[in-house]
């Protein structure tokens, strides 16, 4: 099958299993103009509007030199589209980077705003990953740069470099925008001082894959880690040293309350899914999910570009039964390696928790506990 047929069938039976009403197109020209009516209210600061097109390969120089200290907030609007044939597109949480100075260490934002503490003097530069893929950490991109011209949208970003403290300034730019009338941007200014009063962190011990950024997917409740997924994409890590031999195993416990596809995730863009995942010595993964389609046991390389030699998906559950109850998993790794990919290597070194909803934008809820790697006699807790 071609590719144009292969996105027409795809297209068809996108409307049979997508529930989820398309949302409205961000107005940038409106976001940009509602800011610009609340910043001539203030006293002079230093701002920039950057617009951040999608076919523009990073970075872009914003004019803003920063002191070490100083505190940023990034208001972002817009989308950049994957394919608009099948309305999937990534917004600013995924989307948008940053750094200070040439060669600083690149960052992203829980939300579709951010605030953060210089860490370095130097000048602001933002940037759109998608569709490249970052090859260090200090933005270098890793892919075809030709790429971008395939890609569509864009993003309005609103940079400010604030005399004083960030939560000061959000208070009187959220009070100037609700005097001005302008509600909506009022809201979204106290929706990300709340978030600097109370930031996400990921769960103790685990961080989030570096080159896909930071979330707020996860979270720690007890010995419980949650995990919530709408729109974005997340990858949690934690580093677990230990020999892979014949009898290793992968013990966990999980309640999935809500799968982020409703169709066979096998597919680029229905590759959503919640799993847990152990990452080995020879840079390759394999990683467990339930399906709503696929049979257990049923086992794929992952479909997207930079992961398909890299990361094998087996189907541990499928279907709607059980989801909501809290469930235990026991998985022989050396085996399943064995079956699916080839000669086992010699160690792991990282679990993985992953949660993708960037492609259908549904929800996926699930949580887990008790995650254990235990060879012969001896246990590993990992959470």
């Amino acid at each position: 099958m071609g590719l144009v047929q292969e996105l027409s069938a795809a297209a068809r039976r996108w409307k049979q299993v997508r529930a989820v009403g398309a949302a409205p197109v961000p107005d940038r020209i409106a976001f940009r103009e509602s800011l610009e009516g609340v910043l001539g209210t203030l006293p002079a600061l230093d701002y920039s509007f950057v617009e951040l097109d999608a076919e523009r390969p990073p970075w872009t120089d914003t004019g803003i030199e920063l002191e070490a200290g100083e505190e940023v907030t990034l208001l972002a609007c817009g989308r950049v589209y994957m394919s608009r044939l099948l309305d999937v597109w990534v917004g600013p949480q995924f989307q948008l980077w940053a750094r200070v100075g040439e060669n600083g260490e690149i960052f992203n934002g829980t939300r579709a705003s951010h605030t953060f503490v210089a860490v370095q003097r130097g000048r602001l530069f933002l940037a759109g990953q998608f569709p490249g893929r970052w090859g260090d950490r200090s933005g270098r991109i890793a892919s075809d740069l030709r790429a971008y011209r395939k890609a569509s949208g864009g993003l309005t970003v609103f940079a400010i470099r604030w005399n004083g403290a960030a939560a000061d300034g959000l208070a009187r730019l959220r009070q100037r925008a609700e005097e001005g009338g302008q509600h909506e941007l009022a809201a979204e200014l106290a929706c990300e001082a709340e978030r600097l009063r109370n930031p996400p962190l990921p769960p103790p011990g685990w961080k989030y894959l570096w080159f896909l950024g930071d979330s707020d997917i996860y979270a720690q409740s007890g010995d419980t880690i949650t995990c919530c997924t709408e729109g974005n994409v997340g990858i949690l890590q934690k580093d677990a040293a230990l020999a892979l031999t014949p009898d290793t195993r992968l013990l966990w416990d999980w309640k999935v309350d809500a799968l982020p596809s409703q169709t066979a995730e096998n597919a680029v863009v229905a590759h959503d899914y919640l799993s847990i995942a152990v990452e080995f010595n020879d840079g390759r993964d394999i990683t467990y999910h339930w399906s709503k389609e696929l049979r257990p046991e049923t086992g794929y390389w992952c479909p997207l570009e930079g992961w398909k030699d890299r990361e094998y998906h087996v189907v541990v559950r499928s279907g709607d039964h059980g989801l909501g109850a809290w469930l235990s998993e026991n998985r022989n790794l050396f085996e399943d390696y064995r079956m699916h990919i080839g000669t086992p290597p010699a160690r792991i070194v990282r679990v993985w928790l992953i949660a993708n909803s960037v492609f259908q934008r549904r929800r996926g809820v699930c949580a887990y506990r008790g995650i254990r790697l235990s060879t012969g006699s001896s246990q590993m807790v990992v959470c």
